[in-house]
């Protein structure tokens, strides 16, 4: 796994075709969190040999600055992986950070891109375990697998729910994609973001909601992370780049919640360590051990997101 980016915030994840040209040179600007380079769905099977190599070579020449850097290769089930392998991520280089795997449905699947990316790293002299697996969960059967699939490999930095593959592969009579169906009484998703969520928390790696796909709809994107933020998620894809400050916003803490999380880390430290009391009054609030794994959560966040103590 990667030392470098395995930590690093993942609230707004830019997906950018291969293919495009003018895309992957637009890229490195947009401030989004990670950046992954597609060469599945977003790219046409025609394109798909032609968009490696530029790929590979937007990695290695633009500048990322701090950006997590990820390229999403072909499923396995597809005769493009072993390609995108070797064509795109074995000479992208040192900046590339991790490789995407779409349509994850076994733990298999990921040991044996462990094992690829090892003889890889080995054959272009990058440590082993320099580039780290992001795995998507997008069908039923990787859903029923995701806990398996988050323990496969030391190399997975994070899960990623794919709503519109996972909702034709539910079976379900609407084109909507994850996006709201009036005509059910609640949130027919919910099952499927928490049981990624619980593989990813238990496994310890992050967890990020996939796209909402009404791009110009900022307020309706603004509704569907609030939610995933809600649950837990440390962020979520954008496929437009006015989409990509709206999410670093919405998976950010304010300024005012990382101080106040502070405050009782500070306050509860005091109380347990002066007297050995399991519980303190913080204003009107109780705050116990319970309070600080919250509190420890939250600015874990925000440090991630680049919030420091006293207005940073």
């Amino acid at each position: 796994m990667s030392a470098r980016s395995r930590t690093l915030p993942r609230r707004s994840c830019h997906a950018v075709p291969g293919s495009s040209e003018r895309f992957l040179e637009k890229a490195p600007g947009l401030g989004a969190d990670e950046v992954f380079l597609d060469l599945e769905d977003a790219v046409a099977p025609a394109e798909k040999v032609a968009a490696r190599s530029r790929v590979a070579a937007a990695v290695r020449s633009a500048d990322w600055g701090d950006a997590v850097v990820c390229v999403r290769v072909n499923a396995w089930d597809s005769p493009w992986t072993v390609g995108d392998l070797l064509e795109a991520v074995a000479p992208a280089g040192q900046r590339l950070d991790t490789v995407m795997l779409p349509k994850v449905e076994r733990a298999a699947e990921v040991v044996a891109l462990d094992l690829v990316l090892t003889q890889l790293e080995r054959t272009v002299g990058l440590p082993v375990g320099h580039l780290g697996i992001e795995a998507q969960i997008e069908t039923a059967r990787g859903l029923i697998e995701a806990e398996a699939i988050a323990a496969a490999s030391p190399r997975v930095e994070a899960l990623i729910l794919g709503p519109v593959d996972m909702s034709a592969s539910m079976g379900m009579p609407s084109l909507a994609g994850g996006l709201d169906i009036p005509a059910y009484p609640g949130d027919y998703f919910h099952y499927v973001l928490v049981k990624i969520l619980m593989a990813g928390r238990a496994a310890g790696v992050q967890v990020v909601d996939g796209p909402y796909v009404k791009v110009r709809d900022l307020d309706g994107l603004r509704a569907y992370a609030t939610r995933a933020q809600t649950l837990g998620y440390d962020g979520k894809w954008s496929l437009h780049p006015d989409q990509v400050p709206v999410l670093n916003e919405v998976f950010s803490p304010s300024p005012a919640q990382f101080e106040r999380a502070c405050t009782i880390l500070d306050a509860y430290a005091r109380a347990t360590e002066g007297d050995g009391r399991g519980a303190v009054m913080l204003g009107d609030e109780m705050i116990d051990e319970a309070s600080r794994k919250v509190a420890l959560a939250l600015v874990a966040r925000g440090e991630r997101a680049g919030l420091r103590r006293g207005g940073g």
